[in-house]
């Protein structure tokens, strides 16, 4: 038996001064002290032990496997003081480096735009009003005055969800639901996002309007052209000029389109503007009759005026954009040079 006990012994030794690893160590441990383990089958063998000189043989393996755990024990420690040097080095901050530069959010171009426009128009009382992105057939077409024979129905232009629900394609139905909740006279712009089966380098599937509307008694085309010219110059700078010409859309009569002088050339003539001196930025109009009397309103009481703008567009406009998909490709060289 003390034979045996002197093999294991250097077995132990041996192998402990070449585990490198605590998982090494605790493996040599396992394989001499559990139960199945080396030391623990010695006691096994004390039956064949004369009677007489078991006592002897028995505290003999005792010691040993004391020896044994303690050895263990003090090589554990050893490697967790290690491994705890190992993590504090790890770990250790230069304090003589020069700090991380994290750099700092900021807001979108379109976003940018959008806000320029709500600070401009919420100055002048109009109040902000969001209508929901998934629309039904009438808040987006009928109510609008948009005939069931419009190419603006057709699936090949709209994203239908079902045969009477979709993606709304237009801000104007912002207009409508707030024509059946607000009390008249009010004024509200209307933002948010867009859908239509569009994709170019100056249009997307997904984009950013922004509608706007009064409601009041005896408004005019003049009284909006002050409002227009107004956000013009709110976007772009205070020399800006616009214009209107004819134009028609379903839900206005008359109906114009709002022109601003080039924010490239200033009106005498670039490759922006294909030598005009003047960019189209948004539709106008006074509020088709049809529209407000589908509303419930009394178009002989009350007059509408309405406008809308692309916010992408502007944004492309006001800081030198040429292609919209550069706006949502998510690349920060990009973006950053957008920093306010």
């Amino acid at each position: 038996m003390e034979e045996k006990i002197k093999e294991l012994r250097a077995q132990i030794d041996e192998m402990t001064c070449k585990a490198t690893r605590m998982e090494e160590l605790k493996d040599i441990r396992f394989k001499f002290l559990s139960k199945s383990g080396s030391i623990p089958a010695l006691m096994k063998q004390l039956g064949s032990v004369p009677k007489e000189e078991r006592p002897a043989v028995g505290k003999l393996i005792n010691e040993f496997k004391t020896w044994a755990t303690e050895l263990f024990d003090e090589q554990e420690k050893l490697f967790a003081q290690k491994a705890l040097q190992l993590r504090y080095a790890a770990e250790a901050v230069d304090v003589t480096m020069p700090a991380k530069k994290h750099k700092a959010g900021h807001m979108h171009p379109v976003t940018l735009v959008r806000n320029e426009l709500i600070d401009a128009f919420t100055g002048m009382g109009f109040t902000v009003f969001e209508g929901p992105e998934i629309e039904d057939d009438f808040h987006n077409f009928t109510a609008l005055n948009v005939s069931a024979d419009h190419p603006a129905r057709d699936r090949q232009d709209t994203f239908y969800i079902t045969d009477d629900i979709l993606l709304r394609t237009q801000t104007s139905t912002g207009q409508i639901r707030a024509m059946e909740t607000l009390k008249p006279p009010f004024k509200i712009v209307s933002p948010g996002r867009v859908f239509r089966c569009d994709d170019d380098g100056t249009h997307a599937p997904m984009f950013h309007q922004m509608e706007g509307m009064v409601i009041d008694k005896n408004l005019s085309l003049c009284d909006l052209q002050g409002l227009l010219d107004t956000l013009a110059k709110t976007v772009f700078d205070k020399d800006t000029k616009t214009r209107f010409r004819p134009s028609y859309f379903p839900f206005t009569e008359p109906s114009v389109e709002v022109d601003v002088t080039c924010c490239e050339c200033h009106g005498k003539g670039c490759s922006l503007c294909k030598g005009t001196g003047w960019i189209e930025i948004l539709g106008a109009g006074v509020m088709n009759r049809n529209v407000i009397k589908n509303c419930g309103l009394d178009p002989d009481e009350w007059t509408g005026l309405a406008f809308g703008t692309g916010l992408d567009r502007v944004a492309m406009l006001k800081y030198g954009v040429n292609n919209i998909h550069l706006l949502y490709d998510g690349d920060v060289r990009i973006l950053d040079q957008f920093r306010k």
